[in-house]
C-alpha cells in the first residue's frame, strides 16, 4: 500500500519497483549457445533500423537513467528497460555513446547482406557483375568496420584504406580465377564461387583491420576485470575466432542458395522464369540470414578465456609469479 506522503506527492519512484541489474552485461547466459544465441537475435533484429530517432533518444535517456539511478518513470517492468538497452545498442557505440551509420549498425546486417549476397550468388557469371558485387560487399564491410571501431583504439584512415583495397582485390582476384577455372565445370561448382571468395576476403580483411591487435596483443583480465597483462596470441585466438564466426554467417545463405537454384534449373523452372532468377535468390538469402548471421556470430563467446599455461612464455611465468591463483585469464574477443 502506499503512504500518505506517497499519496499526497505522486506515485512512487520508479526505481523503486525496478529490481537493479547490470545492463552492461547481456540478459542471456553467455556460457551456453542458446543464451549466446538469444543475445545476438536481439542485436541484429533487422526491425531496430525501422526505429525511429524520437524512440531512440528515448531509449539512450532511459539507459543513461538507469545506470545512473536515477527514476525511469517510462518503464513498468525490468523487461522495458531490457527492450531499451538493446535498442539502445542498436543505434549508439558501445564506447564514445555516438549515434552510428545506420548501414553500419548490427541491425543492418541482415537487410544489407540480404541485397549484397542476393547479388553475388544471383550474378556470378558476368566479369562487370563480379566486380561490381565484390566492390560492395568490400565497401559495406568497410563502413561495418568503421562504424564499429574501437573507442579506445580507433582505426586510422591509412589502417581503413589499406584494408579496404587489399580485403576487395583479394575478393576479386579468388573470384575471377575461380570462375575462369571453373568454367567447364559443374555449375554447382561455379555458384559456390562467391562464397569461397567471401572467405578469402575475410581472411584478409578483418587481420588487416586488427593489426594493431596482432602487433602490440590485447589486454588480459581477471574474472574481477582486473588487467594482468596483454597478450599476442590471445589475439590471434580472438581475431581467428572471428574469421570463423564470420565465414559461418555466410556459409548457410552461400550453399543452400546455390543448391536450391541448381534444382529449380534441371526442372527447367528458371528457363520458363528466367527473370525470378534474382528476386528467388535474393528472398532465401535473406530469409537464411535471419537465422544464420545471430547463430554465427553465438559460436564463440564474446568473452574469451585462454588457460595462463597457453600464454606466451615470458607473460605465463610473469602471471604465475604474480598471481599464482590465475588458471584462467579473459579478453574481448570482437565481432
Amino acid at each position: 500500500m502506499f503512504s500518505l506522503a506517497q499519496s499526497i506527492d505522486g506515485p512512487p519512484n520508479t526505481m523503486s519497483l525496478l529490481p537493479r541489474v547490470d545492463i552492461d552485461k547481456p540478459k542471456y547466459d553467455q556460457n551456453t549457445y542458446e543464451g549466446r544465441a538469444k543475445h545476438f537475435f536481439l542485436v541484429t533484429n533487422p526491425l531496430n533500423i525501422f526505429t525511429t530517432n524520437a524512440k531512440l533518444e528515448e531509449a539512450r535517456r532511459i539507459v543513461l537513467n538507469y545506470r545512473a539511478g536515477k527514476d525511469v518513470p517510462e518503464c513498468k517492468t525490468i523487461d522495458d528497460v531490457w527492450r531499451a538497452k538493446y535498442l539502445y545498442d542498436s543505434a549508439y557505440h558501445p564506447e564514445t555513446g555516438e549515434k552510428q551509420l545506420i548501414i553500419g549498425r548490427m541491425s543492418a546486417q541482415v537487410p544489407m547482406n540480404t541485397i549484397i549476397t542476393g547479388g553475388m550468388m544471383a550474378f556470378y557469371k558476368s566479369t562487370s557483375a563480379v566486380v561490381f558485387w565484390q566492390w560492395c560487399n568490400q565497401t559495406f564491410n568497410a563502413i561495418v568496420n568503421y562504424t564499429n571501431r574501437s573507442g579506445s583504439s580507433p582505426i586510422s584512415k591509412p589502417q581503413l584504406i589499406t584494408s579496404y583495397c587489399l580485403a576487395t582485390g583479394g575478393a576479386l582476384v579468388t573470384a575471377l580465377s575461380l570462375n575462369r577455372a571453373v568454367k567447364n565445370m559443374n555449375p554447382l561448382l561455379g555458384r559456390l564461387v562467391p562464397l569461397v571468395a567471401v572467405s578469402a576476403a575475410n581472411c584478409i580483411n578483418i587481420p588487416c583491420m586488427r593489426m594493431q591487435e596482432l602487433q602490440n596483443g590485447v589486454v588480459l583480465l581477471d574474472d574481477k576485470n582486473d588487467t594482468v597483462g596483454i597478450s599476442q596470441k590471445a589475439a590471434c585466438l580472438g581475431i581467428s575466432a572471428v574469421i570463423l564466426s564470420r565465414i559461418s554467417m555466410a556459409i548457410p545463405g552461400m550453399t543452400l542458395t546455390p543448391m536450391l537454384m541448381n534444382v529449380l534449373e534441371k526442372r527447367g523452372f528458371l528457363s520458363k522464369y528466367p527473370r525470378s532468377n534474382a528476386p528467388i535468390q535474393v528472398l532465401f538469402c535473406g530469409f537464411v540470414l535471419i537465422f544464420a548471421t545471430p547463430l554465427g556470430c553465438a559460436f564463440f563467446k564474446q568473452r574469451a578465456e585462454i588457460k595462463v599455461d597457453n600464454l606466451e612464455e615470458n607473460l605465463r611465468d610473469k602471471i604465475k609469479k604474480d598471481r599464482p591463483e590465475l588458471d584462467t585469464v579473459y579478453y574481448n574477443k570482437g565481432l
